[in-house]
């Protein structure tokens, strides 16, 4: 199938909401997150390719022919989005969150925790008793990393492989703009005593916006305009070269690490009910690095109602597993994605580092 690889720039400032419910006197501030989660990019590719293709968007039959349902993401595949930038050559790089398991090392740079036996400093705790590794060395003053931080691809793999990093601060790449405004009544256009609001907004700064992989979707135009996210913000889009996707290990290291660098769902909260059925061969975890969850719903169009919301595991979490010397991802993962829901859509993206003791 052919495969789109699209740069999304901003004309204005984005709004890409978290899952947190925003009707009219429940709450008076809308948070956004960013970059958007995945099934946001869905909702905009879905309905910019109805008007490449000149559907009717009143023909529900036509609709569902050529994009599916809510419910079925039918041959759409995508990859991202990753925020970006695009440099003045065309290049593009991408900007991860900091990993999880990082640490700072001195004023400026961070490196990823050394895994070390919780046995061995005889604590004791609740958590699983598989998890039997600690990633917070003992010879350093606890101190908290700033997790709105950011990394270069090639930033990232340094980081992940054990190497001292500087990361980029958000300002570097978006500034959060707070907007102000009032509900209104419908029939006389007048302000609605006690509905202030506030609405976070995003401002990518200059050559920052988004980049995704976009599968089994054709016949789109090398550029163009299209509305995403919150209040139908406008951004151009751009056919790129496509970037490349570290591809994992096979076998998979004896110790290895997954870093997820997009955000997952697993039917336990912060786990699948079985690791194992991601893999060949048998595998356990030993150790987890977890900023707190994230919680996406939204709002369908087609039935008028809220979506159920989800608890995910952010990107930037980090997972540590021992394996046998045979370990593989299993060969009918879509995209090798680690995700109970919406592997499909983008969702569990993972790159793999080894780790040791």
């Amino acid at each position: 199938m052919t495969t789109m690889n699209l740069f999304f720039s901003p004309i204005d400032v984005w709004l890409f909401r978290d899952g947190r419910p925003f009707d009219a006197g429940d709450d008076h501030y809308a948070r956004s997150l960013f970059p958007p989660y995945p099934s946001v990019m869905q909702g905009a590719i879905r309905s910019h390719h109805l008007v490449v293709k000149g559907i009717d968007l009143c023909n529900k039959q036509a609709i569902e022919q050529t994009v599916g349902t809510v419910d079925t993401f039918g041959s759409l595949r995508l990859r991202g989005p990753f925020m970006a930038r695009r440099w003045s050559d065309g290049q593009i790089t991408c900007y991860f969150p900091v990993p999880a398991d990082a640490v700072p090392c001195d004023a400026k740079y961070v490196k990823t925790a050394q895994a070390q036996s919780a046995s061995a400093h005889r604590v004791i705790t609740s958590v699983d008793e598989q998890l039997s590794l600690l990633l917070f060395p003992y010879n350093i003053e606890p101190v908290k990393v700033d997790q709105s931080s950011w990394l270069s691809e090639k930033h990232l793999h340094d980081c992940l492989n054990g190497q001292k990093v500087e990361p980029l601060h958000a300002h570097e790449l978006f500034l959060l703009e707070h907007r102000y405004g009032v509900g209104i009544e419908t029939h006389t256009r007048t302000a609605r005593e006690g509905l202030l609001y506030a609405a976070e907004f995003i401002r990518p700064q200059e050559g920052i916006g988004l980049y995704i992989e976009v599968t089994g979707y054709d016949s789109w135009p090398q550029r163009g305009v299209v509305r995403f996210g919150g209040e139908s913000r406008v951004a151009r889009f751009e056919q790129v070269e496509r970037i490349t996707w570290p591809v994992p290990p096979d076998p998979l290291p004896q110790r290895f690490k997954l870093y997820f660098a997009s955000p997952a769902y697993f039917a336990k909260g912060w786990q699948p009910d079985d690791w194992n059925k991601f893999f060949y061969g048998t595998v356990k975890l030993k150790a987890v690095a977890l900023k707190h969850y994230e919680i996406r719903g939204g709002f369908d169009l087609a039935t008028g109602e809220q979506k159920p919301a989800r608890r995910f595991v952010p990107a930037g979490s980090v997972y540590y597993f021992e394996g046998n010397s045979e370990v593989r991802f299993r060969s009918d993962l879509i995209q090798h994605a680690i995700t109970d829901y919406g592997a499909e859509i983008g969702f569990g993206q993972v790159i793999v580092a080894e780790w040791s003791l």
